[in-house]
């Protein structure tokens, strides 16, 4: 059982885009966001249940309807959990159930599964490490990312593998109150 266990999917969806908006492409986490974001390219999925017992059939689901789109129209779907998998350390397991069952669908070389938790953590750090924020979402939240467009992306990018550094940076410079004055937790937009 989430802490939000009355979360709307409209207020889970405007949390996700504002956490996209102002942490993602406002921190420039990931250089290859505000692109997809500007063109329209992202689609919000939402799984509103509070067990997970569906989540990886959903996720499926989204993964084959992904896979009928041309990356123009869709290049990437963000499934957004809301009410499920509050404990990081259950999410990561399913994250690691869920990239099986997406390899075994024949998804392997199709899509890259990345994961975001309000309570990620990196191995090693203390849970009020700033530099766990790197992941952290208003909600569990799966992303599936083209392969295609990713190798793309880092083709483009100069040093694609100094990312994660210099996020880990950003978010030290930040700082805890930097990071919560952004605003991009549970509830944070308009309801």
């Amino acid at each position: 059982m989430n802490d939000h266990p009355l979360i709307t999917a409209e207020q889970a969806q405007a949390d996700t885009q504002r956490w996209l908006e102002r942490a993602v492409i406002g921190l420039n986490l990931c250089p290859f966001a505000k692109a997809v974001h500007a063109r329209g390219q992202i689609h919000y999925a939402l799984y509103m249940q509070d067990e997970e017992g569906g989540l990886i059939d959903a996720l499926l689901d989204e993964a084959r309807a992904l896979a009928a789109c041309g990356a123009s129209e869709r290049d990437t779907t963000l499934l957004i959990a809301p009410n499920t998998l509050a404990d990081f350390l259950d999410f990561n397991d399913f994250t690691a159930r869920a990239e099986r069952r997406l390899a075994r669908a024949g998804f392997e070389g199709q899509f890259q599964l990345a994961s975001f938790h309000p309570r990620f953590r990196f191995a090693g750090t203390e849970p009020e490490d700033i530099t766990n924020a790197t992941n952290r979402a208003p909600y569990p939240t799966l992303h599936l990312l083209r392969e295609d467009s990713v190798s793309r992306a880092v083709e483009a990018f100069p040093d694609a593998q100094a990312i994660f550094g210099r996020n880990m940076q950003i978010l030290q410079q930040l700082g805890a109150e930097g990071w919560s004055a952004l605003d991009v937790g549970p509830g944070g937009a308009p309801r």
